[in-house]
């Protein structure tokens, strides 16, 4: 999912951001020669995410180390797994370990909070797909680690599809015609969706035939009452203040995908560390 090139980038700013001009600690403390064995491992039960991203982090910064990665994305583990082996240059791993322990703790545990969203609608039609709203930078990441715990990614930018939301459409005039206009160069294979927030809007969305009408903020009677009134010919999304605790009666309802911020913006980081073996 996330790009080879565009991560190194982004490990060299990670590393420069935390070592600065040298890691000072280490290099007071420890002889540059000497050696050591290390292991990441769980420290309470969780779905991996980003243990490849963690490895290059410690190859990026010397590549003499040696890495032994145990476990894969999207797996889950119990506490007390060895996710990843490290050994070598004992200066190195010191220096690099909270960097790759801060991105494998953050990403698993947006994989974890996934996952428990994505229990509470099993046995449903409705899938869980993410949104944009992701730490700037980390998007690729965050959205990968989604898919680690079973969800489904909405657009990955403002260039992956067409949404039309409220103020398009007060500055189109109308749902119609914000449609309209956006149907005059829209690329044959981009999606076009548009946001609604009451029933009438739902009725012109469907009307303008549209691929996806999201469900913005609408009561569970009003989710119900578009369901029937699109009966199958687009699919629909709920959006808007989805919990864990209001999730499985949205997908009840009967909409085909629901999103929420809650995957990325109130994930917990789990509890991973580097001991020595």
């Amino acid at each position: 999912m996330y790009d080879v090139f565009q991560t190194e980038r982004l490990i060299d700013l990670w590393l420069t951001e935390d070592i600065g001009h040298g890691d000072l600690t280490a290099q007071l403390m420890i002889e540059a020669d000497e050696t050591g064995h290390f292991v990441m491992n769980a420290r309470e039960p969780l779905i991996v995410a980003g243990i490849d991203i963690a490895a290059r982090v410690f190859r990026r910064y010397d590549p003499t180390l040696t890495l032994d990665v145990r476990v894969r994305d999207g797996q889950r583990v119990e506490a007390g797994t060895v996710l990843m082996a490290v050994s070598g240059i004992a200066r190195s791993v010191l220096t690099v370990e909270r960097t790759a322990l801060n991105l494998i703790q953050h990403l698993s545990g947006i994989a974890n909070t996934t996952a428990r969203y994505v229990e509470a609608v099993a046995g449903t039609q409705a899938r869980l797909i993410d949104t944009r709203k992701t730490t700037p930078g980390l998007r690729m990441l965050e959205k990968h680690a989604v898919v680690c715990g079973g969800g489904l990614n909405h657009r990955l930018g403002l260039d992956n599809g067409v949404m039309i939301k409220d103020n398009h459409i007060v500055v189109c005039g109308s749902i119609a015609e914000a449609v309209r206009r956006a149907r005059r160069q829209l690329p044959v294979l981009t999606k076009l969706e548009v946001e609604c927030d009451r029933l009438d809007q739902v009725r012109e969305a469907l009307s303008a035939g549209v691929d996806l009408i999201m469900l913005d903020n609408m009561s569970i009677e009003d989710m119900r009452a578009a369901v029937a009134l699109v009966d199958g010919r687009t699919k629909l999304e709920a959006s808007g203040g989805i919990t864990l605790s209001s999730i499985g009666d949205v997908a009840r309802t009967g909409v085909d995908y629901i999103s929420t911020s809650k995957l990325t913006q109130a994930a917990s980081s789990v509890d991973i560390g580097l001991d020595e073996a």
